[in-house]
């Protein structure tokens, strides 16, 4: 698996596949041929389809200003490799000079194709969830730890504080801003209006969910913005581990170190995923994303209630396994409906898929490595319909005007 520096990172919303991604390969490519006076770039698949939406062409043209920039969108080709694909041309003087084909593969990163699959150096040596419960138990070590003796500690404290710094400042920003989201859908903003809203059930329960709900619409919404967060595992996703860790620290007075000790548990669940499975919803639906989230969140949650290797995995494993299926269905391609509700249902999932592994009795029949591969098996059987085209479901239906108010 790879560093959690490939997992979480710093970024401006609103996508990791469509915005981060192609701005980071256009980035290195753009460093490699400075001396370019053109480039053209053609997006293929869910890049096509929902590019405007997200921003697509405008990032790549911001990344590559300074020459002349082209930017084509083809929704006929479709790549078997990757749904989210796309081929870049640098030029010089009428000559074509070099060209990639790009893969945005989720969560920010890239791969090019006729590089290996897995570039990135692989740092730890574990793949599999189980794995890593079986070395973590037979070294008496908890899942921090772990991380700490592959990544080196104080370079994990380190890292994760600006993690989690990060996290809380689009909380507040969120929280603290009105007003309507940017695109046709003019969208407003709900969080603060959530956070200040007394429920119709004044109770513990009503509070958990109110305050979850505008914490994640905190950050979706600055996602959606295209303001600063980190993606957990993907911007779209980007709101259920900081709503359900900042809800935590809020609620039990817990201190930041002991936060940061459970975004790299959240980290470790995230990897597997990512290592064996997707968390691309362009590959295999909102499952990938939110499913992912809500799993990383789970896992953090139950670290902090001090619950067992065995409880965390159980953790993960009940908030994904009941995300399998969900479709990624963005209205007219932005990150906003249903994007950003989905984060607060999931965070508050996650707070119970927690407090349900730590009552239920330790007879696990299904594993967290088990959903995984469910997950990454259902998303394939998917109509590329429900996986970030916005050709189907819920923008599909919306679209049609039948059902708008």
């Amino acid at each position: 698996m790879q560093s959690l520096k490939e997992l979480y990172k710093i970024v401006n919303g609103p996508s990791s596949s469509h915005t981060s991604g192609p701005k980071r390969a256009a980035e290195k490519f753009k460093s490699l041929h400075p001396d370019a006076d053109r480039f053209k770039v053609i997006l293929y698949g869910s890049l096509a389809k929902t590019g405007k939406g997200h921003l697509t062409d405008y990032i790549i043209k911001e990344t590559l200003k300074g020459s002349k920039v082209e930017v084509l969108f083809d929704t006929k080709f479709r790549c078997d490799v990757h749904p989210n694909t796309f081929d870049i041309f640098a030029y010089k003087k009428g000559e074509l000079i070099d060209m990639w084909r790009v893969y945005s593969i989720g969560g920010g990163s890239y791969r090019v194709e006729g590089e290996p699959k897995l570039a990135a150096k692989q740092v730890y040596k574990q793949k599999s969830f189980m794995q890593i419960r079986r070395y973590c138990e037979s070294n008496n070590m908890d899942l921090f730890d772990y991380v700490c003796e592959v990544e080196g500690k104080e370079e994990t404290i380190r890292f994760l504080t600006e993690i989690w710094k990060t996290m809380e400042e689009a909380i507040l920003r969120g929280l603290n801003t009105t007003g309507v989201l940017p695109g046709r859908l003019k969208l407003q903003r709900k969080a603060k209006e959530v956070y200040e809203k007394k429920p119709v059930l004044n109770d513990e329960n009503a509070n958990k969910i109110r305050l979850l709900s505008s914490y994640a619409y905190a950050v979706g919404e600055e996602n959606a913005s295209g303001g600063i967060i980190v993606t957990a595992p993907t911007c779209g996703a980007s709101g259920v581990v900081p709503a359900a860790l900042y809800y935590m620290k809020q609620k039990y007075k817990i201190p930041d170190e002991k936060i940061i000790k459970a975004l790299a548990v959240a980290g470790v669940i995230g990897n597997v995923v990512k290592t064996n499975a997707s968390v691309s919803g362009a590959e295999c639906g909102c499952q990938a994303e939110i499913g992912t989230a809500c799993s990383m969140a789970a896992g953090a949650v139950a670290y902090l209630l001090g619950l067992s290797l065995e409880r965390i995995d159980n953790s993960a494993e009940v908030a994904m396994e009941h995300h399998l299926g969900l479709t990624c269905d963005p209205v007219y391609g932005y990150v906003q409906i249903p994007c950003i509700e989905r984060n607060a249902v999931a965070a508050v999932r996650a707070i119970d898929a927690a407090l349900l592994s730590s009552m239920i009795t330790e007879d696990n029949r299904v594993t967290f490595d088990m959903v995984v591969e469910t997950m990454y098996e259902t998303g394939k059987d998917l109509s590329t319909h429900y996986r970030e085209t916005s050709e189907g479901g819920l923008a599909k239906k919306y679209c049609n005007n039948k059902f708008q108010i």
